[in-house]
């Protein structure tokens, strides 16, 4: 699944998106198994799809509020480059970013905005060291106990920066304004930046009742968050190359 349609879904189970969250899987499904849509062969390519016990309660229409770390590793794997394990976020819930996630707040289970910071602590680790991530939280979430001052939800800026990503990823216009400016490193970074500030002004529509300031800090954060996903893609294409390496090492 891509960011947006993984935001998409936690966001749905929230009740707050125009999409239910089984339409979004349905979508995500189609969308990777198109040869077998078109040739009416559906239901086999379904039957051999691994769909892991979190999802198959979304199929059956079962009510989902919370998530085990397992859940979140579950659909963190379904994500596009992603990295994310049961061992690692154990140690950022215990440890690491343990004042912003603590103790689950669904029961005995993690909320959606839990499982969306997680996410979020993944994509940002491919560019950026914990404390840093840290001092971007303390902006945007201010006192981490305290949910109701978040400038803006987990999961509403997990959607937020998935948009972004995909909008600079699918338009033909702002790939061609990151990439016209090549005759320097200089120039091609500040072109690129300035594709996705023009992108960025789009989604802060959506946050007219933050301070100026405030939009600010979010500006910044949907920017840095946007460039870890695509730092995500690199390392993950390394990955793949080095991989290909050293099998055809014959």
């Amino acid at each position: 699944m891509s960011r947006i349609e993984m935001s998409g879904l936690l966001l749905s189970l929230t009740g707050n998106f125009d999409r239910k969250p089984l339409h979004i899987l349905q979508d995500a499904w189609t969308k990777y198994h198109q040869d077998e849509v078109q040739r009416g062969a559906t239901l086999p390519a379904f039957l051999t799809t691994d769909v892991p016990p979190i999802l198959q309660k979304i199929l059956k229409g079962r009510q989902v509020k919370g998530f085990s770390l397992s859940d979140i590793a579950a659909l963190g794997r379904l994500i596009e480059y992603s990295t994310l394990t049961v061992s690692t976020m154990q140690n950022w819930v215990k440890r690491d970013f343990k004042d912003y996630l603590g103790a689950p707040r669904q029961g005995k289970k993690y909320s959606v905005n839990q499982a969306a910071l997680l996410f979020i602590i993944d994509d940002l680790k491919a560019a950026l060291d914990f404390e840093s991530i840290r001092q971007l939280f303390r902006m945007i979430f201010l006192k981490p106990d305290i949910e109701e001052d978040d400038l803006v939800e987990p999961a509403q800026l997990y959607n937020g920066y998935s948009a972004l990503f995909e909008e600079i990823k699918q338009s033909p216009l702002l790939q061609v304004q990151a990439m016209t400016a090549r005759s320097t490193p200089k120039d091609y970074c500040l072109k690129r930046e300035g594709a996705i500030r023009g992108a960025i002004e789009k989604l802060m529509n959506r946050l007219s009742h933050l301070t100026r300031q405030q939009k600010e800090a979010v500006k910044n954060m949907l920017m840095i968050s946007a460039i870890s996903v695509q730092t995500c893609y690199y390392q993950s294409v390394a990955r793949q190359y080095v991989n290909a390496a050293l099998f055809l090492d014959f």
